[in-house]
C-alpha cells in the first residue's frame, strides 16, 4: 500500500514537486509547444494566466519589443528577457522557447543550459503524456548543446538523464551513474537514483543512496524525506521516524509538516 502511493507520488519521476507542493502555479497552457514559438510572438499573454498583472503587462510590453526589432542581437536580447519574465510566470513551455532562441544567437554553455533548464522546468509540471515527451526531447537537445561546449557540465547531464526516465529509463540511469561515477558526492545524482530505487521497489538500494547524499548534506530536507520513506517501507520503523522527525525540524512549512506528519501517523 505505501509503495503504491510512492508511485503516484513520483508520478513522471517528479517526487519532490507532489511531496513539497511546491509554490509554482501551473499556468493552464493545453496548446501544442509549437504554438509558442517566436512566430507568434505578437499575441499578448493569455488573459487566464495566473501572473501578476504586471508582469503580463511587461510581458506584452516586451513581445512587442522583440516582434518590432529587426537586428540579430537586439532580437536575441528581448528573447533573453522573456524567457526570464515567462520563468517568473511560470510558463516554463514560452520560457525555453525564448531561451533556445537567445542561446542560438549567443552560442554560450550558460545560454544553452538556460534553454535546456527552461524546457526541463517544463517538462516535470506537464501532465501530458505527447506534450511531455516534447518538452523532454527539447530539453535534452539544449543540455546536448551545453555538453557539447563542457562535456564537464554534471547538472546539465544529471537533468538530461531525468528526460529519459519516462521514455527510455536505462538509459537515464546509466547517465547518472555515470556522473557519479565522475563525482561520487554529486547531490542531484545521488538524490534521484535513491527516487528512483524507491519507484522501483528497491529500497535497500534507496537507503544506500540517500545514506551516501545525507553523508555528503545532512541538510537535505528532501533527501531526508525519501530516506525516512525507503526505512518506512522495509519496516524499520524508528529509523523512518528519525527521519521525519529531521524533516518537521529542518522545515516548518505547513504543506510539509502536513506531508511529514501523514507518514508518522502510518508508522503508529
Amino acid at each position: 500500500m505505501l509503495r503504491n502511493r510512492i508511485i503516484l507520488i513520483v508520478v513522471s519521476a517528479l517526487v519532490i514537486v507532489a511531496l513539497f507542493l511546491l509554490p509554482k502555479v501551473v499556468v493552464n497552457n493545453d496548446d501544442q509547444l509549437a504554438s509558442t514559438r517566436a512566430d507568434s510572438v505578437n499575441q499578448a499573454p493569455d488573459p487566464h494566466d495566473s501572473a501578476p498583472e504586471g508582469l503580463v503587462k511587461h510581458i506584452a510590453h516586451m513581445r512587442g519589443e522583440y516582434v518590432a526589432s529587426s537586428e540579430k542581437q537586439k532580437k536575441a536580447i528581448f528573447a533573453d528577457s522573456l524567457a526570464t519574465l515567462y520563468a517568473k510566470a511560470n510558463r516554463f513551455d514560452s520560457a525555453g522557447v525564448f531561451a533556445e532562441e537567445a542561446a542560438t544567437f549567443f552560442n554560450t554553455e550558460k545560454s544553452w543550459f538556460r534553454a535546456g533548464d527552461s524546457y526541463y522546468q517544463a517538462y516535470t509540471f506537464a501532465l501530458n503524456a505527447n506534450k511531455q515527451g516534447n518538452l523532454g526531447e527539447k530539453a535534452r537537445e539544449q543540455f546536448q548543446k551545453v555538453l557539447d561546449i563542457n562535456p564537464k557540465n554534471l547538472e546539465a547531464k544529471t537533468k538530461m538523464a531525468m528526460t529519459y526516465l519516462s521514455s527510455a529509463p536505462m538509459q537515464g540511469v546509466a547517465m547518472l551513474k555515470e556522473v557519479l561515477e565522475i563525482d561520487p558526492k554529486n547531490e542531484l545524482a545521488l538524490f534521484n537514483m535513491g527516487m528512483l530505487s524507491i519507484q522501483s521497489g528497491q529500497d535497500e538500494k534507496a537507503i544506500n543512496w540517500l545514506s551516501q547524499l545525507i553523508a555528503v548534506n545532512p541538510t537535505h530536507t528532501q533527501g531526508t524525506l525519501l530516506l525516512g520513506i525507503a526505512y518506512m517501507n522495509t519496516d524499520q520503523k524508528k529509523k523512518a521516524k528519525e527521519q521525519f522527525e529531521k524533516v518537521k525540524d529542518m522545515d516548518k512549512d505547513p504543506a510539509v509538516q502536513a506531508t511529514v506528519d501523514s507518514y508518522l501517523k502510518d508508522l503508529k
